[in-house]
């Protein structure tokens, strides 16, 4: 019997808003998704929109239940947020924070079998739009994927509370969206599949550039701004790109070796204390190297993810070139069955992978060294 032809296809959030004082219409929004919301948020995150929040809801006549937020997005913690839907008797679950407590909605709301919603305080990385959770350890290594039958019911992001909070947060976002073309052009090249359940569509692949070329033009004097708590133009196009862009792109245009290299680092405990987009950085100048990428594009890369303040070496990460037992645990992580970076158009074993994560250290000093580039600085974990 003729085997059928693949698929190609493309997935999303089924409503997306992004404004200065978006968090004022919140309860508008999620007034027809469910009439009775859990709200989860840490302490730190709850101070500062809870007045926002409150007002919102009852000004959509939607009662307000809270609970708090781990570190980590684990089992544990979706499994108590699980329980928590449960006794509020909620029928959608809001996260409103990081990528950490937004994964652990999506994946309890799976769960308890309601709706979701992603209400992001920092544009740190794609996780409000997709339909998948990143689960770790309590520790804070890469545990597995958890993937759901749909995206959230919607995402809501004001770019005046993204504005307020420390610059490193944007940072870390752009390190995570500028990974989303150089995996997705790579998937394409390879006609790997994606987490969208198919072969890309051309429109996934072309909003992973278009991300690409947004923080290109933007991510500079965004960063800048947001230094200054300020909303731009630049400020709205990066948060676009960073959140609703990238996550389009890497679920549906494809992941590859630069967050498989991500997972695998997470297995360092120097490591721990990154952000995501700093380690996704890491991935995907050493995914460069492993590609064999013309020099000029190495280089500029190097440039510009310096100038945003991502690590381009493995001191900045807190390894180094001659800790090749820990680097080779990393690689032996990232090359794992079912990991990502089996997406790329040739095959990346251990070995390589190696010497492509210790060859950065010098590439990206001499090339920071020949532009006036800073010297790296070695990270300390906290």
């Amino acid at each position: 019997m003729t085997q059928p032809a693949p698929v190609r296809t493309l997935i999303s959030p089924a409503r997306y808003v992004q404004a200065r004082g978006a968090l004022s219409r919140l309860g508008e929004f999620l007034a027809p998704l469910g009439s009775t919301p859990l709200v989860v948020a840490d302490d730190v995150v709850w101070k500062l929109v809870e007045h926002d929040v409150r007002a919102s809801l009852s000004a959509a006549d939607l009662p307000l239940t809270r609970t708090g937020m781990g570190v980590y997005a684990t089992a544990a913690e979706v499994d108590r947020v699980v329980g928590e839907i449960a006794a509020a008797g909620a029928d959608v679950c809001v996260a409103v924070g990081g990528g950490s407590t937004i994964d652990t909605v999506k994946a309890a709301g799976h769960l308890a079998g309601i709706r979701w919603a992603s209400v992001p305080t920092v544009a740190s990385t794609d996780a409000p739009c997709s339909a998948l959770s990143v689960i770790y350890t309590p520790d804070g290594a890469f545990e597995e994927y958890r993937f759901f039958p749909r995206n959230p019911d919607l995402v809501l992001v004001d770019t005046h509370v993204v504005a307020q909070a420390p610059a490193r947060f944007l940072v870390a976002g752009v390190g995570d969206a500028l990974a989303t073309w150089l995996e997705a052009r790579a998937t394409a090249a390879a006609h790997a599949g994606t987490m969208a359940g198919g072969l890309p569509l051309e429109t996934g692949t072309a909003l992973a550039r278009l991300s690409w070329d947004i923080l290109w033009e933007n991510a500079l004097p965004a960063i800048e701004a947001v230094r200054e708590h300020l909303v731009t133009p630049a400020v709205e196009k990066v948060v676009e790109a960073n959140t609703l862009l990238s996550g389009l792109g890497f679920e549906s245009g494809g992941l590859a070796a630069a967050h498989a290299i991500h997972n695998g680092l997470t297995a360092a405990e120097a490591t721990h204390g990154l952000t995501h987009g700093q380690k996704v950085n890491i991935g995907s100048l050493t995914q460069l190297v492993l590609e064999g990428a013309p020099s000029a594009e190495v280089r500029a890369f190097v440039e510009f993810t310096t100038r945003v303040g991502l690590p381009t070496t493995l001191t900045e990460v807190g390894l180094g070139v001659d800790d090749v037992e820990e680097l080779t645990r990393v690689a032996e992580a990232a090359t794992a069955e079912g990991e990502t970076i089996h997406n790329m158009p040739f095959p990346v074993r251990v070995p390589e992978l190696v010497d492509a994560l210790r060859s950065i250290e010098g590439l990206s000093r001499g090339v920071r060294a020949e532009a006036g580039l800073h010297e790296p600085v070695p990270y300390q974990a906290h």
